[in-house]
């Protein structure tokens, strides 16, 4: 019998043994990818993933001035005409090698399932492109330090998925998060609730989603083999093998604001619990806490479910001696520690939203489209860099990794692995 690295390389035609083992970068010329741009010239991106959410990126991308969609790349042919309705003349792959192959393309934005993500961003960036990688970056650690072994020295632009970095809201969370308002930061209260039965991420199977429209092995990348079942390739974000569910979905939007704007690094230990109490046709929790002890000495918790909306989407609460602040999407208050104001402050913020699920869409993205292109013209850092992206992920997958173990977990920071 072969070895699981073997079987691999032969199902998939090499995708995941290049992703381990390192793919030799494209040839490099005056015409290539890596060709450097002018502040005028015009970015060709391609996209790996077309499902709801990349064709949603694709299409910011497409309204950033002086930005071209080139190429499209997804394991199920039915994305590429949906691509093409609103991209008439994008050359299509079923590969995606053949994507990256393509010296015409730049910037490659890459939002394919979670557990797929190690696999086209590392031999994206050794073919010359620079990345968008949708959150959550890295499936597991070990997918992370192999991301993170590519981009470093490659020279390349990378964009993390985080919406909320490019907002407004980061000054402003700065500013009122300043010692000198907040005195010690002792914890961040957030969470993220909605009432969709499975969150709103339930798919309707298509007719043609069979064998012969789906490259089913190049969609199972390094995940346990399987027969081929549409409604996992569907609704990948309900099954374990390839979702950290709304722990990989919702809560790395608000571990990498904070984490941005407080510089928190990656958490001593993480509890979680929670479990699938409502969803049967779901693997991943429904109803969920998350506790994470920060090595800054502040308790970092999130709890999430989909089957209530009184408290909105996206409230946190960052606690100090001094006062608190308060954040909802990009309007940012603080308010000094105690008497009626602060009572009232919270009970504002407590009030229900009236927004249903939304998986793909939000105000800032467009925003952090345009600086993701005005990076890959002028070399800067982006608003969410690589190192945002890793320390974000691995909160997120020491969280999954607790509930899945039913025990506090920890980051053995010399090793780089949870124990």
């Amino acid at each position: 019998m072969s070895s699981r690295r073997t079987f691999f390389g032969q199902v998939l035609g090499g995708t995941a043994s290049l992703a381990l083992r390192g793919w030799p970068p494209a040839a490099k010329g005056p015409s290539g990818s890596s060709r450097v741009l002018g502040a005028n010239d015009r970015v060709r991106v391609g996209l790996i993933g077309a499902g709801g959410r990349g064709q949603e990126i694709l299409k910011e991308a497409m309204h950033c001035p002086n930005t071209e969609a080139v190429a499209v790349a997804d394991v199920y042919t039915r994305r590429h005409d949906e691509v093409k309705r609103f991209a008439p003349g994008i050359k299509v792959y079923t590969d995606f090698r053949r994507l990256l192959d393509d010296r015409s393309v730049d910037a490659v934005l890459i939002a394919t399932p979670q557990h797929l993500h190690a696999l086209h961003f590392v031999p994206a960036l050794q073919a010359g492109k620079d990345v968008y990688q949708e959150k959550t970056m890295a499936f597991s650690p070990d997918h992370a330090k192999r991301m993170r072994r590519a981009f470093n020295g490659s020279g390349r632009v990378v964009q993390i998925g985080i919406q909320s970095t490019s907002s407004a809201a980061v000054a402003k969370a700065r500013e009122h998060a300043a010692p000198e308002r907040m005195g010690p930061i002792t914890a961040i209260h957030s969470h993220m609730y909605r009432n969709a039965p499975y969150g709103g991420w339930m798919r309707r199977i298509p007719a043609d989603c069979d064998p012969q429209h789906v490259d089913w092995n190049a969609f199972q990348g390094e995940a346990k083999p399987r027969l081929f079942d549409p409604d996992r390739l569907i609704n990948w974000r309900f099954y374990w093998d390839y979702s950290g569910g709304n722990v990989f979905e919702n809560m790395v939007h608000q571990v990498g604001f904070w984490y941005k704007v407080l510089d928190l690094a990656i958490p001593r230990g993480v509890t979680m619990s929670g479990g699938n109490y409502l969803s049967p046709k779901m693997q991943v929790p429904d109803t969920m806490n998350v506790a994470m002890d920060q090595p800054e000495n502040l308790l970092f918790t999130w709890n999430s479910g989909f089957y209530n909306n009184h408290y909105p989407e996206g409230d946190e609460f960052v606690l100090g001696v001094k006062g608190t602040v308060i954040r909802d999407d990009e309007d940012v208050r603080y308010v000094p520690e105690g008497g009626a104001r602060a009572r009232e402050a919270a009970a504002e913020s407590a009030k229900p939203s009236g927004g249903g699920p939304d998986i793909v869409g939000s105000s800032q993205e467009t925003g952090h489209m345009q600086n993701f292109i005005d990076c890959v013209r002028s070399r800067k850092q982006p608003n969410c860099p690589f190192e945002i992206g890793f320390r974000s992920a691995i909160a997120c997958q020491m969280a999954i990794a607790s509930l899945r173990q039913g025990r506090t977990v920890r980051w053995d920071t010399k090793r780089e692995e949870i124990v």
